[in-house]
């Protein structure tokens, strides 16, 4: 099931998508109220998601809506908690950055990790804040992100993808000069806008295996980034065992799985992103995002 957030008319609905077609959800067919949408879906657990799919099953045909006649939102426009992101998983990109930085081209033994702040997020084809003011340096980063369907502490990574809830494309939007400058990432990550997710949240038993997955982004139609998700150093098993070491994983948290080579900073010269740039992320399987710096 692809399950998505949209306005219609205004309104935001919680949404099916099947193909170029979207069925809006009221909050009352499925026991919630209109401010839960897919986080609450996800909160409720298996059988709120499938009394939805008979739903999806029952709809008449004039109800489903083509996908331009509705605004895709990021499918939780506001998460709970911060994006738990994780940082050089990708070996290319690890030694791409080190090299960039004069380090020593080693890969790390254990994932780096940061957050992205709940403020960052921003819809599948919005514009993407250039924060000239901030920043000169702001930088792309296409991602698969895990969402959360069972919570958990300790959880084993031969369990792990058993408390997923499903899977869907960000934008990790980097301010580099900020992200360097600070020693640490949140201030360089956080902008406003910075985090585009979606188009929607593809459900965990859609993906037949999540480490083969072609990941790439494109600037200007100009193709940056091109890998699979077979090359993760650490795989979505092992980050979420990880993460949930002595730390309680919640229903609906996200967790970005980090980016492939080719990323703007490590070009030579480097590559920033400017105003009125289109930048695509696309995760196969999953969906494209497609957004305009403005």
């Amino acid at each position: 099931m692809w399950i998505a957030t949209c306005e219609v008319a205004g309104k935001r609905s919680l949404a099916i998508v099947r193909g170029e077609r979207l069925l809006p959800v009221e909050a009352k067919e499925y026991g919630g109220d209109d401010q839960g949408g897919v986080l609450e879906v996800i909160l409720a657990g298996a059988a709120v998601l499938e009394r939805i799919r008979g739903l999806c099953d029952q709809a008449a045909g004039h109800e489903w809506l083509p996908l331009d006649q509705v605004v895709l939102l990021a499918p939780i426009p506001r998460p709970r908690k911060n994006i738990i992101c994780v940082g050089w998983n990708y070996a290319e990109h690890a030694q791409e950055s080190m090299a960039v930085q004069k380090k020593e081209a080693t890969l790390p033994e254990h994932p780096v990790v940061f957050t992205k702040a709940v403020t960052s997020v921003n819809g599948p084809f919005a514009h993407i804040p250039l924060h000239s003011g901030v920043t000169a340096q702001l930088d792309w980063e296409v991602e698969l992100a895990v969402v959360m369907g069972r919570g958990g502490k300790d959880i084993s990574e031969r369990d792990a993808l058993n408390h997923v809830f499903g899977y869907t494309v960000i934008n990790d939007v980097s301010a580099r000069d900020l992200q360097f400058r600070h020693k640490q990432y949140y201030l360089g990550k956080s902008l406003d806008g910075a985090c585009p997710m979606g188009p929607w949240i593809v459900t965990a038993d859609e993906i037949d295996d999540v480490q083969n997955l072609e990941i790439r982004s494109w600037v200007n139609g100009q193709l940056m980034q091109s890998s699979n998700t077979c090359h993760m150093i650490f795989s979505v098993a092992r980050l979420i065992a990880t993460l949930s070491a002595g730390i309680t994983l919640e229903a609906g948290d996200i967790i970005a799985t980090g980016t492939p080579a080719g990323v703007g900073f490590a070009r030579q010269p480097p590559v920033f992103l400017q105003a009125g740039d289109r930048v695509e992320c696309e995760v196969a399987g999953i969906g494209r995002l497609i957004n305009q710096v403005r």
